[in-house]
């Protein structure tokens, strides 16, 4: 798939991690409620196959407690949010609330293989007690782990008018 020009184009400072934060809180709620969802849906999926009596029973017996299909499931449904937005326009909704962008340093949207990296490395980020994104707050181009791993920018763009 070829990279396409996001819009608007031009020079644009590099996002501070202050708006970092706001738009992953934002992002963080909508993705909660899309996490509710695919689970309620495999949950009826699961009890249509196997039955809602054997449901009840492996649930009291907590079988299904920890089911490693349906982290999958989620962990999917998770990249393919941020892949979709990331790839597409280069924002999230809670991106676009804050008016950043992820884009390549030439202003184009990012490919799928980067965004699976900045999704990874981001984990990573979080599971190291945050250090990945307070990187940012240290290096001079306020990169965190993930945009650097994956060779992207997150930057601050104007708000549209109308």
């Amino acid at each position: 798939m070829s990279k396409h020009l996001l819009t608007p184009q031009g020079e644009f400072p590099a996002a501070g991690l202050g708006r970092r934060l706001a738009a992953m809180f934002y992002d963080f709620l909508l993705c909660t409620a899309l996490l509710i969802v695919t689970s309620g849906a495999y949950k009826m999926i699961q009890m249509a196959i196997i039955g809602e009596e054997k449901m009840r029973a492996l649930t009291e017996a907590g079988a299904l407690d920890g089911d490693p299909l349906l982290s999958t499931v989620l962990l999917f449904v998770l990249f393919g949010f941020f892949a979709k937005f990331w790839t597409h326009s280069g924002q999230t909704l809670g991106m676009q609330v804050w008016c950043i962008r992820v884009q390549n340093a030439d202003g184009s949207s990012i490919s799928l293989w980067q965004a699976l990296l900045r999704f990874v490395v981001s984990i990573a980020s979080w599971l190291c007690i945050g250090l990945g994104f307070i990187w940012s707050l240290f290096d001079k181009q306020k990169r965190s782990w993930h945009d650097m791993y994956s060779g992207t920018e997150l930057v601050r763009i104007p708000k549209k008018t109308k």
